[in-house]
């Protein structure tokens, strides 16, 4: 068997939360930080609350604040208002070859 193949263990890691709680366990770092432990996070403690580390929840309400101004259009109704604005254009056009010389002079 190989010898050296595997990391040093520390049985005394030290592991230190966000909220300032510690405890020690065995790992092959010397020193561990995490965003959540079993004293802040939401199931053991029974409070409702966010955890969020990255901005996830702010990232969201912003866009739910942006959109909810907007009005949203059915897909029916964007192809109605599609075929609409086709037949206005095709009435503006030219139908004939002396409709269209006379626009150019």
């Amino acid at each position: 068997m190989k010898q050296a193949v595997h990391p040093k263990w520390y049985p005394e890691a030290k592991v230190t939360c966000a909220c300032g709680n510690s405890f020690t366990t065995g790992s092959t770092l010397p020193a561990i930080q995490v965003d959540i432990c079993s004293q802040c996070h939401p199931f053991f403690t029974g409070q409702t609350r966010f955890v969020d580390t990255q901005g996830r929840v702010e990232k969201f309400q912003a866009k739910q604040k942006a959109v909810a101004g907007k009005k949203y259009i059915k897909k029916k109704d964007k192809k109605i208002l599609q075929e609409k604005r086709e037949r206005e254009e095709e009435k503006k056009r030219p139908k004939t070859l002396k409709e269209v010389l006379l626009a150019k002079s």
